[in-house]
C-alpha cells in the first residue's frame, strides 16, 4: 500500500505540475501577444498623422522646386519668351501657397513607446509556487464501519486528523473494481445509508472532506470493500389500492376505493435490525397503520389486530390490537418511523400465556415508546405492512 500510494502520488504531482507548466506558458504567450498587439495599434495610430504631414511637406517642397526651375527658365530665355514665361510664372506663383506648411507636433507630443515590466510578479509567483501543493502521509478522514442493511449498507466514517476542520464530506461508491466511482452523498453528516444494493455483491467505498472555508477536496481515503447479505425490503405487488415503484420499496396509496393491508413480499425483518418507514402524508384516519406482524391476514383492513404491533398515523400505538396509553407524535411528511426489536425471553409458557417475548422500540419525531410484545410462537422473521384509508400516502421502507 505504501509503495502503491507513493507511486500514484508521484504520478499525480508530475501530471499536475506538467499541466501547470503548459497552462502558464499558454497564459504568458497570450499576454505577450496582447501587449505586442497594443504596440502595433499605438504605432499605427500615432504614425499616421506624421506620415500625412510628411507627405504634405514633401509635396510642397516638390512644388516649390518645380516653380524655382520654371522661374530660372523664364529669366534665361530671350526677351520675347521672357515676357510670356514670366507672366505664366507669376500667375502660377500667385496660386501656390509656398508659405503654408502643416503643423508639425513638437517632439514631446510625439508618442515614444516603452514596456513597463514589474519584477514583483516573479516574487509573487515564487511565493505562491513554493506554497502550492502538500503531501500528506494519510487522508484526514477514513472509513470506519459498514453495517449491513436490507438491500443497502450503512457507511460510517470519521476524522483522523485533529488539526483538520471539516465543512463537508463526500462519499463515493462503485460496484466492483472495474466501474468508476460515483458520488452517493455530499454533506456534513458522518454516516449515510446507501440503498439499492444487490446482496452478496462487493462494493468499494471511499470518502474525502473539504476543509472549512475551502473549495478543494482533501485526498481520498483508502478504498474499502463492503457488502450486504440481506435482501432488500419489498412490498407485495398486485394489491388493488396501492401502486409500487420499480424496486417495490415505495408504496403509494392510489385513488382506488379498495382497502386492505399491504404486506411485505416476504418476512424480511429480523430481530436486531432497524426497520424504517419514511412517508409523504395524505388525509389521516384512525384505522391507518404502519408496523410489523407475525403473518399475513388478507381479510384485515388494518394492522390493529392480534399478532401485530403498529403505529397509527395520529401517533397511537397498538399491540395485538390494543391501544397503549403511551402515544407518539402524529406522522408527518418526510419524518421517519422506526421499529427495533430484540428477544428478551424464550422458554416455557409464562403466566401471560406466551413463551416468546420481544422488546419493541418504536420511534417517531424524536420520541419513542418501549414495550414487551408477548407471542405464543417463536418468530425468526416478521412481515411488515401498512394500511391507509385515503389516497396520497406514500411510504418508503428500508
Amino acid at each position: 500500500q505504501i509503495k502503491e500510494s507513493a507511486t500514484l502520488t508521484r504520478d499525480v504531482l508530475e501530471q499536475h505540475f506538467n499541466d501547470l507548466k503548459g497552462t502558464l506558458k499558454k497564459l504568458l504567450d497570450e499576454r505577450l501577444l496582447s501587449l505586442l498587439q497594443e504596440v502595433d495599434v499605438i504605432e499605427q495610430e500615432s504614425i499616421k498623422p506624421l506620415d500625412e504631414c510628411q507627405k504634405l511637406i514633401e509635396h510642397g517642397v516638390s512644388t516649390a522646386d518645380d516653380l524655382l526651375r520654371e522661374g530660372e527658365s523664364a529669366v534665361d530665355g530671350d526677351v520675347g519668351q521672357q515676357n510670356e514665361k514670366l507672366c505664366n510664372f507669376t500667375k502660377k506663383a500667385l496660386h501656390i501657397q509656398l508659405d503654408s506648411l502643416p503643423e508639425v507636433p513638437s517632439l514631446v507630443d510625439v508618442p515614444c513607446l516603452s514596456a513597463q515590466l514589474d519584477d514583483c510578479l516573479l516574487t509573487i509567483l515564487k511565493n505562491q509556487i513554493f506554497r502550492h501543493g502538500t503531501v500528506a502521509s494519510r487522508p484526514p478522514v477514513q472509513l470506519e464501519e459498514f453495517v449491513e442493511k436490507p438491500g443497502g449498507i450503512l457507511v460510517r466514517w470519521c476524522k483522523v486528523d485533529d488539526d483538520f476542520v471539516p465543512q463537508d464530506y463526500r462519499l463515493q461508491c462503485r460496484k466492483g473494481a472495474a466501474s468508476p466511482f460515483e458520488d452517493v452523498y455530499v454533506g456534513s453528516e458522518t454516516e449515510f445509508l446507501v440503498l439499492h444494493m444487490d446482496p452478496h455483491v462487493d462494493y468499494q467505498f471511499r470518502v474525502c472532506a473539504r476543509g472549512d472555508g475551502r473549495q478543494e477536496w482533501s485526498p481520498w481515503s483508502v478504498p474499502q470493500t463492503g457488502h450486504t447479505t440481506l435482501v432488500p425490503h419489498e412490498w407485495t405487488a398486485g394489491l388493488e389500492g396501492y401502486s409500487l415503484s420499480s424496486r417495490r420499496n415505495i408504496a403509494l396509496r392510489n385513488d382506488s376505493q379498495s382497502c386492505g393491508v399491504l404486506y411485505s413480499k416476504a418476512p424480511t425483518y429480523f430481530c436486531g435490525q432497524t426497520l424504517t418507514f419514511r412517508q409523504t402524508v395524505g388525509q389521516p384516519d384512525r384505522r391507518d397503520s404502519l408496523g410489523v406482524c407475525v403473518e399475513q391476514h388478507n381479510g384485515c383492513d388494518s394492522l390493529q389486530r392480534d399478532k401485530a404491533v403498529c403505529i397509527s398515523t395520529n401517533g397511537a400505538v397498538f399491540v395485538n390490537g390494543k391501544e397503549m396509553t403511551n402515544q407518539l407524535p402524529a406522522v408527518t411528511s418526510g419524518s421517519t418511523v422506526t421499529f427495533d426489536m430484540e428477544v428478551v425471553q424464550l422458554g416455557p409458557c409464562s403466566n401471560e400465556g406466551g413463551n416468546f417475548k420481544l422488546r419493541v422500540t418504536i420511534s417517531s419525531n424524536n420520541r419513542e415508546v418501549v414495550f414487551d410484545w408477548v407471542l405464543d410462537q417463536c418468530c425468526g422473521s416478521l412481515y411488515f405492512g401498512c394500511s391507509f384509508s385515503y389516497p396520497g400516502w406514500k411510504v418508503l421502507v428500508f
